[in-house]
């Protein structure tokens, strides 16, 4: 085991801690960045003027607004001294002239309260010329409207191999997008301070980024802007790149009043205004050998971004490398694209496209398998990666035995089989409810693959009390990463985890930081806490040893103690260690750097290893569907999940827990609509707040919930031996959404191929069960679902296998009419 990964005796690291802001959440003494504004003097508020038109260009006359009493002033293009632009693709103009989606801010108001500004924004005359619009991925489609580069990973021989398979399938799968909904909305406070510095307090995932794009906006160098980050009231990738525009408004505002300028959008300006996540659409062909072996893939995935580049071009990246997720795929070719529509600019979420990608493969093996005569639970295991096979981007797969080991052990602790039988049972008791459960692997790599932002920094100060303080350039948005870091820096410098503290987040701490994204945050600043430490460590250890009588490589530090080898003999607390070096003119502080080694990927190519580790893990879930309303619930979860050796092992439950929960809000309730027709409200998001985009809640938690985390898993090279948590456990749920489609399978005919709409709402699965149960009527057990898929193109395979499209839609409808008949005349 290397340096960074062992661990010394008896550490503070793998210890159940709970939260360090748990208390201040659960009472609401928390401070968020708009709670520090009611305690700001002469404060004014933002408020955005947003589009009525979806597209158009627009002409704005501010004066109407300037006559609103309270309003102070509008923020125009006119007004930016630096760059008018909030991305860092330069195509984000931060005040436009051409509205690219409905809702988009053209102007900001800047009143003394917020009702003031709201009036004043509502006063802002706005003229329009409506350009045409795009809404939906296949409107950009067909109008071959795409933006950023395509990138494809090929392997092998595909096309040719699906030339010869003995059984092809081809369809598409579809994905909707998510909204991050996290309990904090954007939000920023600008102040200018008396050396003329612009402070920024910002809900913000990447500080350094949103320094940056403040300070060319302002046409200031870096060192004049400061950003800060408190924490964050979630975040899950939906602030990594957005806060900065909001927070150059503030910025600006700030900068030409010489007020502190507050910006917090409400709920629906959240909403109709910040990016979510891409929904995709992928064409696929796919070839099988007899035993269900997969022989080869194409696909073409395209990426709704919205109306600009924002993270699109590598959440593309990684959905293209995730494509395999748990899967050997000897003949491989993925291609990919991003669509340029009016909506929203779609930006980072919770796995960053790497769910996008896996959903390909793991809806494709739960199309096929009843056509290849299989249950999908043998279908996916048959296919799992195995010692010494590599991905399509040519990374080994280390590790691979974890798979089916988490596989295996699953499978058993899980009772799956024999629940299956039951099941069984229950489904052919029960006409109008059916049970089922399904099992799904993740393998998810850990890593930016844009290498360079795999590095961090941390500055540790240790004072004369033997107290310790912790910056790092990681930010908190609930996820526990201060927690961690408190528990890295006191192992490391062998103190209790009480005498730690964590500053906020500056960029005046520690510069030049990445984002808190990629799951990577812990590996990263864990690294640079661990660093900085041991350098203040070894300089204690001289002292220590000097006053021990010992070889300074003999000294322990350990529970605020410091003695030599053994048991016998003197010791010193760590405070005392820390007041003899101070008056020995010893540095008490360090600054640390981590980089990750062995990183190397070409962009151009899409061929090299661009992942630390993969992280590993299995989800069984059993639901059950009913036949009246299409309406889903979790009976039970099983999940084991990889984590390494855990950093913390409440946190890591708590964050495999909430990432599956999340991951099946994603695939069976969130959906996100907007309005497709021709009207004067095309493009306007129609799903605009919590009653009408439906979250999880307690509801719908599984009845039963069982998770555990790999034991003796260590992963070397990593801090401490521990693994990324953050987002590898949201691919579990796909568990969930398969489960549904083997539960609607049951209303139909035997080796009855479900083609199941995502997300899998109520209504969504409805429709899947009325065609199921025509394809029963029909006699056919080929195919059912929303739309023709998986069709079979095995020479092998009978026309008279598959359901007419135009006869299974009217088939449909009957059962439908019968089912809602029998429905109303029930006693209940």
């Amino acid at each position: 085991m290397t340096d960074l990964a062992s661990r010394p005796r008896d550490p503070v690291v793998g210890k159940a801690t709970p939260h360090e802001s748990a208390v201040q959440h659960a009472t609401g003494a928390a401070v968020y960045t708009d709670d520090l504004a009611p305690s700001t003097a002469h404060v004014l508020t933002a408020w955005p003027v947003q589009s009525a038109h979806t597209h158009a260009l627009v002409t704005l006359d501010v004066a109407p607004a300037l006559d609103v009493p309270g309003v102070v002033r509008v923020l125009t293009a006119d007004d930016v001294p630096g760059v008018n632009d909030a991305g860092v693709k330069h195509d984000e103009p931060l005040f436009p002239s051409e509205a690219m989606y409905h809702g988009h801010a053209l102007a900001w108001v800047l009143a003394e309260d917020a009702d003031s500004a709201r009036a004043g924004a509502d006063a802002v005359r706005v003229e329009y010329e409506p350009l045409p619009s795009l809404v939906t991925i296949q409107d950009a489609i067909d109008a071959d409207s795409f933006q950023g580069i395509p990138r494809t990973i090929r392997r092998g021989d595909p096309e040719g191999a699906l030339a010869t398979a003995p059984h092809v399938f081809e369809g598409v799968s579809v994905v909707g997008g998510q909204e991050h909904f996290y309990l904090e909305t954007h939000a920023a406070l600008a102040r200018i301070d008396s050396e003329g510095q612009v402070f920024i307090e910002s809900s913000t995932q990447h500080p350094s980024e949103t320094q940056e794009i403040v300070a060319h906006v302002l046409g200031l160098p870096s060192n004049r802007v400061t950003v800060e980050c408190l924490r964050m009231g979630g975040g899950f990738g939906g602030k990594e790149m957005q806060p900065h525009g909001l927070a150059a408004v503030a910025a600006l505002g700030a900068t030409l009043t010489g007020r502190p300028v507050r910006l917090r959008l409400n709920r629906t300006q959240d909403l109709t205004m910040t990016g979510k996540r891409h929904p995709f659409h992928a064409t696929w062909t796919a070839g099988f050998d007899d035993d269900g072996r997969i022989i080869a893939l194409a696909t073409t995935l395209t990426a709704d971004g919205g109306w600009s580049l924002d993270l699109s071009e590598p959440v593309l990246g990684r959905a293209l490398c995730h494509v395999d997720n748990a899967y050997w795929i000897p003949h491989f070719v993925a291609q990919g694209r991003v669509a340029k529509t009016n909506k929203t600019s779609q930006t980072a979420f919770r796995g960053f496209g790497g769910p996008q990608g896996m959903f390909v493969i793991e809806d494709i093996l739960g199309r096929v398998a009843p056509l290849l005569g299989l249950d999908a639970a043998t279908l996916r295991e048959r296919n799992l990666y195995v010692a010494d096979q590599t991905t399509p981007y040519g990374q080994p797969v280390r590790h691979a035995e974890r798979l089916r080991a988490i596989w295996d052990d699953l499978r058993t602790s899980s009772d799956f089989d024999a629940r299956r039988t039951r099941i069984a049972t229950f489904n052919a008791e029960h006409e109008d409810v059916k049970r089922a459960v399904a099992m799904t692997p993740v393998k998810f790599g850990i890593s930016f693959t844009l290498t360079a932002y795999n590095q961090a920094g941390a500055l540790v100060h240790v004072y004369k009390d033997g107290s310790v303080l912790v910056n790092h350039g990681g930010t908190e948005m609930g996820q526990g990463l201060h927690t961690k870091m408190l528990q890295v820096a006191a192992t490391a410098l062998g103190v209790r985890l009480e005498s730690v503290r964590l500053a906020p987040t500056r960029t005046d701490k520690v510069p030049n930081t990445s984002a808190t994204a990629a799951s990577s945050g812990a590996d990263l600043n864990g690294g640079a806490v661990k660093h900085a430490c041991e350098q203040i460590r070894e300089r204690l250890a001289a002292v220590a040893g000097r006053m021990l009588g010992v070889d300074a490589r003999d000294v322990r530090f350990g529970d605020g103690r410091v003695s030599g080898l053994g048991a016998s003999g003197p010791s010193f607390t760590f405070t005392e260690i820390v007041e003899a070096a101070y008056h020995q003119r010893v540095q008490l502080w360090a600054a640390g750097f981590y980089r990750t080694a062995g990183l190397h990927w070409d962009t151009e190519r899409m061929q090299g290893e661009p992942f630390k580790y993969f992280a590993y893990g299995a989800a069984a879930t059993e639901v059950e569907v009913d036949g009246f309303t299409g309406a889903s619930r979790m009976l039970r979860v099983d999940i084991l999940h990889d984590v390494g050796d855990s950093l913390s092992p409440l946190i890591d439950l708590g964050q495999v827990e909430g990432a599956f929960v999340q991951g099946a809000g994603w695939l069976t309730l969130e959906e996100l609509r907007w309005d497709e027709s021709d009207g004067p409200g095309r493009g306007r998001l129609l799903t605009q707040s919590a009653s009408t985009y439906k979250l999880p809640s307690f509801s719908e938690m599984p009845e039963e919930f069982n998770v555990r985390l790999l034991e003796d898993a260590a992963e070397d090279g990593v801090v401490y031996g521990s693994k990324a948590v953050g987002e590898p456990p949201l691919m579990l749920a796909f568990s969930v959404r398969e489960a549904i489609r083997e539960a609607v399978a049951a209303f139909g005919p035997a080796h009855c191929s479900i083609d199941l709409g995502a997300p899998s709402t109520a209504e969504t699965t409805y429709r899947a069960i009325l065609a199921a149960q025509a394809a029963a009527s029909s006699g056919s057990g080929a195919e059912a679902g929303d739309e023709p898929g998986a069709e079979r193109r095995s020479e092998s395979t009978d026309a008279a296998t598959r359901t007419d499209a135009a006869t299974r839609t009217d088939a449909a409808a009957s059962v439908g009419a019968a089912v809602r008949s029998r429905f109303l005349s029930s006693d209940s």
